[in-house]
């Protein structure tokens, strides 16, 4: 019998010792879509649930070498970037993801924990805008980080539109911080508003959800779809994993990334 290997994925992310965000959450919800995750650490952090208490930058003459190792033996078909931490640690990357242009890159452009917490030593929002936001397939910022990434753009529309002027080839603003009756997700490419993701606003609080949007997307680009096609089942995927969100701790729920195996698995118990 011949094994086909799944579509690989290298994700650039921080540890979170909860396993509901950073590495753990890119690992889960890339297996849940048939991918392998390859890992590659930028921060180790100290958090729990409800905040966190301090991190550690990698140095990144080690993410480097992580990352190389891994693109010189495997077949990488998609990349994700998550915690940074650094501008040095931008820089790195940047200089990596221009030796594999093929390779579609999504960009979370994470600067702060769920719950408020500062994950990089400096502001990061113009070393993104000059190297990585240039080099990605798809951006996927909230409604606040998209503010802070277009400080000059008056409109979320407008915001969109400045990331693709820097290159972006696509951007989804996840709505969730919005003060919308129901969660939209405005998906934008080629200068306009491609789609809109309507999605009932959950009432919970979620710890990863970012990681797990953004890591889906990746997962399903890896598979080969088109990227339209590719949003519309992550952000799917992702609005489930809310929906059978856990409490696993004091703090935040975790989304459950596997929630299909054990609704699976509680059907054949019945």
């Amino acid at each position: 019998m011949t094994v086909v290997a799944p579509p690989i994925v290298l994700v650039f992310a921080g540890s979170d010792p909860t396993g509901g965000a950073g590495i753990a959450a890119d690992v889960l919800t890339l297996a849940s879509l048939g991918c392998h995750a390859a890992p590659v650490v930028t921060a180790v952090t100290a958090q729990d649930t409800s905040g966190v208490k301090q991190f550690d930058i990698v140095p990144p003459e080690l993410v480097i070498a992580q990352a190389r190792a891994v693109l010189e033996d495997m077949p990488v078909a998609a990349i994700k970037t998550g915690m940074l931490a650094s501008s040095v640690t931008v820089a790195a990357i940047e200089g990596i993801l221009r030796d594999y242009p093929r390779v579609p890159v999504v960009v979370d452009p994470v600067q702060a924990s769920g719950g408020g917490d500062d994950l990089c030593d400096e502001p990061l929002d113009e070393v993104l805008r000059s190297l990585l936001i240039p080099r990605a397939r798809l951006v996927t910022p909230n409604s606040l980080e998209v503010r802070a990434l277009a400080p000059g753009a008056d409109t979320l529309d407008a915001c969109a539109q400045d990331l693709m002027s820097l290159g972006a080839e696509f951007v989804l603003i996840t709505g969730t911080h919005e003060p919308t009756p129901k969660v939209q997700h405005r998906l934008y490419g080629q200068h306009r508003l491609l789609e809109t993701f309507s999605f009932e606003r959950l009432p919970k609080n979620y710890h990863g959800s970012g990681c797990t949007l953004a890591a889906a997307c990746a997962g399903v680009l890896a598979h080969g779809l088109d990227t339209v096609s590719a949003i519309t089942q992550a952000t799917r995927y992702t609005y489930e994993c809310l929906r059978h969100a856990y409490r696993a701790g004091m703090g935040q729920l975790l989304p459950d990334r596997l929630y299909w195996g054990r609704e699976t698995l509680h059907k054949q118990n019945a």
